[in-house]
C-alpha cells in the first residue's frame, strides 16, 4: 500500500547495501514492497546497477524484471546506461556530484581498512604516495595526513601541484613518476588509466601497492586490487548514503 507520498518502491538490488538503504527509506516512512508489483512506482538497483556482460548485478535480466512492473516506473540505480531503460525514467546516483563527493569520502576510510591488515607498521610510519588528486585522492591524503603520514600525491595539472604546495603536501607530476617510487611504502592509486608497469613499481614485499581506480592503473601481480570498497567493508553507511540521497533527490523534485 502506497503512503501520500504516492512512493511505492520495490528494491530488487543483490547487494547488502541496497538492503539497508531498503530498510532505512523504509524506516523514513517511503512505502516499500518485496516483490514486483503493478503499484510500484519506483525500482531500487544496485549502485552500479549492471555486471560488464550487462546482466544485473544480481543476477538476471534487466527487460525481464520490468515486463513485470508498469512502464512508467522510476528507475534508481547507478550508471544506469542501457538499452533496457532508455523509456524509462531514471536515477542515476553516479551522475550526482554530491553523492560521488560522499562515496569517495566513505571509500577512503574502507582504502586504510583494506590497508591496516596488510602492513606491518602503522601508516605514521609508512610514506605513502598517492596517484590522482581526484575526489578519492583528495579524501585519502587528507585522511593519512591525519594519522601522521609522509604524504606524496601525484597530480597531472600543474594548477593541482602548485595547489598541492600550497596545502602542505609534497607533490610529483603523474607523468614523471619512475625514477621516484622506491622510498615509498604504500602506494595508492586513483586514476583509471595504466600509469605504471610492473617494471617501473618497487618489487618485493616492502612496498604496498593498492589501486582503488575503476580500470587498472598498476600491473604487477602483488598489486592489490581494491575496488568497490563501500559496498565490501562498509555496507551500512554505504546504504545509509544511497537513502539519503535517494531522500534528497525525491524532495527536490
Amino acid at each position: 500500500m502506497r503512503l501520500d507520498n504516492g512512493i511505492l518502491l520495490f528494491p530488487a538490488g543483490a547487494t547488502a547495501a541496497c538492503r539497508h538503504a531498503a530498510a532505512i527509506l523504509a524506516k523514513s516512512g517511503v512505502a516499500v514492497v518485496d516483490h514486483p508489483t503493478p503499484e510500484a512506482t519506483h525500482l531500487l538497483l544496485d549502485v552500479p546497477a549492471f555486471s560488464p556482460d550487462g546482466q544485473l548485478r544480481g543476477g538476471g535480466d534487466i527487460a525481464q524484471l520490468l515486463r513485470m512492473l508498469p512502464p512508467d516506473i522510476t528507475v534508481i540505480g547507478g550508471n544506469l546506461v542501457h538499452p533496457a531503460l532508455e523509456a524509462h525514467s531514471a536515477l542515476d546516483l553516479l551522475q550526482d556530484s554530491r553523492y560521488l563527493a560522499d562515496n569517495a569520502a566513505i571509500t577512503a576510510q574502507c582504502a586504510l581498512m583494506a590497508a591496516a591488515p596488510l602492513l606491518d607498521t602503522t601508516f605514521a610510519d609508512a610514506p605513502s604516495l598517492v596517484i590522482g588528486w581526484g575526489r578519492i585522492g583528495k579524501c585519502l591524503a587528507r585522511l593519512l595526513r591525519g594519522l601522521g603520514a609522509e604524504v606524496t600525491v601525484a597530480a597531472r595539472k600543474e594548477s593541482d601541484r602548485a595547489m598541492l604546495h600550497a596545502l602542505g603536501y609534497a607533490a610529483a607530476d603523474t607523468a614523471h613518476l619512475g625514477p621516484r617510487l622506491d622510498g615509498f611504502r604504500i602506494i595508492w592509486n586513483t586514476v583509471p588509466q595504466l600509469l605504471l608497469t610492473q617494471e617501473q613499481l618497487p618489487s618485493g614485499s616492502g612496498c604496498l601497492k593498492i589501486d582503488l581506480a575503476s580500470q587498472p592503473g598498476m600491473a604487477g601481480d602483488d598489486v592489490v586490487i581494491a575496488r568497490g570498497l563501500p559496498g565490501k567493508l562498509a555496507p551500512a553507511a554505504s546504504g545509509k548514503l544511497i537513502a539519503a540521497t535517494i531522500l534528497r533527490k525525491l524532495e527536490e523534485d
